[in-house]
């Protein structure tokens, strides 16, 4: 995951055993410090004992020699001025005693006592003499890193359930509304989980009950509507005039409108296209445009798609042309970059500003427009629906030289 909670908690875990092994590992140093300091005096107490300052030169090398042989080391008594007063086994030089490092090649252990009097005694063990000094931080490190190890698939389980619930979530968000995530244990996140699946199903309940609403209401809407016509044109003879024409214009907008709403109903309804084919976007563009008197210019484009579908977003996008631009209305088809691209301008005032994306809205009516002048219906809200369920894009641009220009851009045939 980018920037995942999973790496943040982990990282949070890692963090905490380090600051906590540095932290005992200070704490232990201390103590041996203390311990060791303790030991040194008590160390440098028994050398004096053992090798008084006032001893005789012969029974000086006879105990250095014993205790050379008791603790298996090579051991040098130096007076004030440095000169070698006793030593048994390999002496030790000066120089050596003057190292500030403890450890020797081969494994030995420097041992220095320096006495009250001046004189030093320098041992080289081979095991060392008083508490060991190895540091406690590459023993805390190897428990870290051990509890590090133990915590990762811990932190991962949890956060694979948050992230499963958050892919969930997407998944219903780009409306896949029967997506559900799966519960899994008796903490927090599956409750979580549990009450996303409650409130999608839910809201995929209303929803469903809302396009039935709409499908049947349009479906019933369709009858008396059609009664009405058909009164009217038995009565032909009987009411003819303004008032008549008036009429039939309402009607057949209404009938159009309740064919909008069926389309968009059943276009909410389907996932994939029911039939698909080869279709020739300039012939089905020329075809509608002589229909509706918009001027066609452009080169063959083969997309895939519903004849029937294309021919309503065409015809849509022409009708919004003439009816809120002005003319004259023409409509172009070609490639770019392999898709193939549909563009229907007009020469009007344009659409308001900061409105390019909102007429895209089921009926979108800009602020101050008048109830006479309308809004934009249902047909530019088709348009977008017809083009997602042939993989395509519609937006909307302003021309340099005014009016508006929308935009469907097709992906090619591979």
């Amino acid at each position: 995951m980018r920037s995942s909670l999973f790496v943040k908690i982990y990282l949070t875990v890692l963090v905490s055993l380090a600051v906590v092994a540095i932290a005992s590992a200070i704490f232990v140093r201390m103590g041996q410090e203390r311990e060791h300091a303790g030991w040194s005096g008590r160390r440098d107490a028994f050398i004096e004992a053992m090798l008084p300052a006032d001893s005789d030169p012969a029974l000086l090398q006879a105990t250095v020699e014993r205790l050379s042989a008791a603790f298996d080391a090579d051991i040098s008594v130096y007076g004030p001025q440095g000169r070698l007063l006793a030593a048994a086994g390999r002496p030790i030089p000066p120089q050596e005693i003057g190292s500030r490092r403890r450890m020797r090649p081969g494994g030995h252990h420097l041992l220095i006592s320096r006495q009250p009097d001046g004189r030093v005694i320098a041992a080289r063990l081979r095991v060392p003499f008083g508490p060991a000094g190895r540091s406690p931080l590459a023993f805390l490190a190897l428990i870290a890193a051990v509890i590090g190890l133990a915590a990762f698939p811990v932190v991962r389980h949890l956060t694979r359930r948050l992230e499963a619930l958050r892919q969930g979530v997407d998944r219903w968000g780009k409306g896949a509304l029967d997506t559900r995530v799966a519960v899994r244990g008796n903490d927090e996140v599956a409750a979580v989980a549990a009450s996303f699946n409650r409130a999608a199903e839910q809201i995929e309940r209303l929803l469903v009950a809302h396009r039935s609403l709409l499908a049947n209401a349009s479906h019933e809407l369709r009858s008396p509507l059609a009664r009405l016509r058909m009164a009217i044109d038995l009565n032909a003879d009987g009411q003819s005039g303004p008032m008549r024409d008036e009429i039939v214009r309402d009607l057949a907008e209404l009938d159009a409108l309740v064919e909008e709403i069926l389309l968009a109903s059943r276009l909410d309804h389907i996932e994939k296209l029911e039939r698909v084919e080869p279709v020739d976007l300039l012939a089905l563009t020329a075809e509608e445009g002589a229909r509706s008197g918009v001027d066609v210019s452009g080169e063959p484009g083969i997309v895939s798609g519903d004849p029937t579908l294309l021919t309503r977003l065409v015809r849509n996008l022409m009708q919004n042309a003439q009816r809120h631009g002005s003319p004259p209305v023409s409509a172009h088809v070609g490639t770019e970059g392999g898709s193939v691209v549909l563009k229907v301008r007009d020469h009007g005032p344009g659409l308001p500003e900061g409105t390019s994306e909102r007429v895209f809205e089921p009926f979108f009516r800009p602020q101050g427009r008048s109830e006479m002048a309308g809004g934009w219906g249902l047909g530019l809200s088709l348009v977008r629906q017809i083009a997602l369920h042939h993989g395509a894009t519609v937006h909307h641009k302003s021309p340099s030289g005014g009016g508006a220009c929308f935009v469907v851009t097709f992906p090619a045939i591979s």
